[in-house]
């Protein structure tokens, strides 16, 4: 049996007939898309519009990217520090980590945490008319296609995304079925390609190196696309520290909760932690240091506009629920969360790209 015929944990959602199938499929639909989010804050999303060969094509433009030499992926480095999310992100740059830090022990937590370096590289990619988050090319004779490609992938990806804040809305039960796409226009998401190059498996199994460890995303939703290789893992409802795996599901797109929608939903809805590491079969490994397949996947991060402030919807609060969350500006809770993943300095790790 292969990943891709187990029978997953998470649910799985179909948007087959959300066009076609009339308000009360739709509502239907929109139920259970929620109903996903209230228990795992995870689903697999399927029938949403993305043809296969699509999908294929993105994953395929991803490895040509990752394929290229070191030298030239750093022709477009991403910036220092967390403030601008765009461009090329070398193996160790990045540190993936749920801590919060204040400060006066945030340098102290940030070298504590970067003992154990993030073995992946990734390349992010954004609306072109986002001044605060402006894009960084590759030189276009490196990657010939490359911008229009992931540029033009990025709106179609938008597209789906509306989708499902709309889904969001109805199924949450909201008066305005457009409150999420009103302080969303699809220019502040972000688009990420993600490797992760073979690394031995005694390395993420002593906790010398990791892939991606365990944490909650920042924004409204995520949605992502990942090859069969296996590795990415969920926390099990109600049994915090337990992980099941996602199993990748031929054509999905794995969808989950984001910290945003948390604070909106006062709790209702799970922005539930997640973390990529060794995948589940052993015969996934080769050689005699137990090598890992690299791994590629495609992540979607759906934001809102910069100066939106999130807080507790009146229709999550009640006698019985009181406001869990004092409004935030999404651009401050944004910074929050990326002080404690980048260097201030773009200073290489030793990890080999």
């Amino acid at each position: 049996m292969g990943l891709g015929d187990c029978q997953p944990a998470i649910p799985t959602v179909d948007f087959a007939e959300w066009t076609s199938g009339g308000p009360d499929r739709r509502k239907q639909i929109a139920n259970d898309f929620v109903a996903a989010c209230r228990t795992v804050g995870f689903a697999y999303i399927i029938n949403h519009g993305v043809a296969p060969g699509r999908v294929k094509e993105a994953f395929a433009m991803s490895q040509k990217l990752f394929d290229l030499g070191h030298e030239q992926k750093m022709l477009a480095p991403h910036p220092p520090g967390g403030a601008v999310h765009r461009g090329y992100s070398w193996p160790g740059f990045e540190k993936i980590t749920q801590t919060f830090g204040d400060e006066a022990d945030r340098e102290d937590l940030k070298k504590r945490l970067r003992s154990i370096a993030d073995v992946k590289e990734s390349y992010e990619v954004g609306s072109e008319n986002n001044q605060d988050q402006p894009n960084i090319w590759l030189p276009e004779d490196v990657l010939p296609g490359f911008r229009s490609f992931t540029t033009e992938f990025y709106w179609q990806m938008n597209t789906i995304a509306r989708m499902l804040l709309r889904a969001m809305a109805i199924g949450i039960g909201l008066d305005d079925e457009e409150f999420f796409l009103s302080r969303h226009s699809g220019h502040n998401n972000q688009l990420r390609l993600l490797h992760y190059p073979p690394v031995p498996a005694a390395d993420i199994e002593s906790q010398r190196a990791s892939r991606m460890p365990a944490h909650s995303d920042w924004g409204t939703l995520t949605m992502l696309f990942q090859d069969d290789c296996g590795g990415l893992e969920v926390e099990k409802p109600h049994k915090e520290g337990e992980f099941m795996s996602a199993h990748p599901l031929k054509d999905a797109i794995v969808t989950n909760v984001g910290d945003l929608l948390q604070r909106w939903s006062n709790d209702k809805l799970k922005s539930t932690l997640h973390r990529v590491t060794l995948p589940p079969q052993q015969d996934r490994f080769s050689g005699d240091e137990r090598m890992t397949r690299a791994r590629y996947s495609i992540p979607y991060f759906v934001a809102p506009e910069g100066p939106t402030i999130v807080e507790c919807l009146p229709a999550c609060i009640d006698e019985k629920h009181a406001a869990k969350y004092k409004a935030i500006r999404w651009n401050d809770y944004m910074l929050m969360r990326a002080g404690m993943s980048y260097e201030d300095q773009p200073v290489e790790s030793g990890v080999p790209g």
